[in-house]
């Protein structure tokens, strides 16, 4: 089946887009973060390197490939699309990479301490049951690539340690609400210590949790793609970024009135 085009132009808009909301959200600072996505085989559209997310525009952006050449646009790319290439190559389903320096869950990853997930059901089902920590180590070399490898073989989110975190998607939505979310977990944990700290979510309930969601990363900047080896559609990004709320509300009520 033929591989359904990428509105190349929409994606530039959709980077530029989510770039100045990642420096909004005070993410990013200086030149700090970079995204990426997935355009075909060994070509990825990218914000350049030395750029304020915050003022990043579509011609800014440069078009790479695994080895960070640039094949397209004026600006030179960023060293750390060596990370994004390991992702790549660790998925072949990532469509989308995002790095960024959220302060609450950057300050896990240079603390030493894990995140304390799972703690907070919404988020398994959305995340999954780990939020894998990378060691630290400089782009490209080989154990940071195993790193990144190991941790997205697990989940769609990392922590890299004194560095920052790592979103994967399909789509730049999906992306961004991960990092957003692993945020959002930091920031409550941090408020949590004066109350004791978080309490974990019981085993068994994690795993019932894990298995309604994390949905898959599929690459779709198209209509309607579909799996090339049996044909049946693939939920679009902006759908698999939302678990079935509904049916997850109305298994929780099944269980209360049990």
């Amino acid at each position: 089946m033929a591989e359904v085009p990428i509105d190349e132009e929409a994606l530039r808009r959709d980077m530029v887009r989510y770039a100045r909301r990642t420096w909004e959200r005070g993410w990013v600072a200086n030149h700090d973060g970079n995204l990426s996505a997935r355009l075909g085989a060994d070509r990825f559209l990218a914000t350049p390197t030395a750029v304020s997310k915050g003022d990043v525009c579509p011609e800014w952006l440069i078009v790479v490939n695994g080895q960070r050449d640039v094949l397209q646009g004026t600006r030179r790319a960023f060293s750390e699309f060596k990370v994004h290439a390991a992702a790549y190559a660790a998925r072949p389903d990532i469509g989308v990479v995002l790095h960024a320096h959220p302060p609450h869950a950057t300050a896990y990853a240079v603390s030493g301490t894990p995140l304390p997930h799972p703690f907070l059901a919404e988020a398994v089902v959305t995340l999954g049951p780990e939020i894998p920590v990378v060691p630290f180590g400089l782009p490209g070399e080989p154990a940071v690539d195993d790193g990144i490898a190991r941790a997205l073989g697990r989940a769609d989110v990392a922590l890299l340690a004194q560095h920052g975190v790592l979103a994967v998607g399909g789509s730049l939505e999906q992306a961004w609400l991960r990092m957003e979310l692993v945020e959002h977990l930091a920031c409550i944990a941090i408020k949590a210590q004066a109350l004791g700290g978080v309490k974990a979510l019981d085993p068994e309930r994690v795993r019932a949790l894990a298995a309604k969601g994390r949905p898959a990363s599929q690459p779709s900047f198209g209509d309607a793609p579909t799996d090339r080896s049996v044909g049946a559609p693939v939920a679009t990004a902006s759908s698999a970024a939302r678990p079935d709320l509904g049916s997850l509300v109305g298994d929780a009520l099944r269980r209360f009135q049990g």
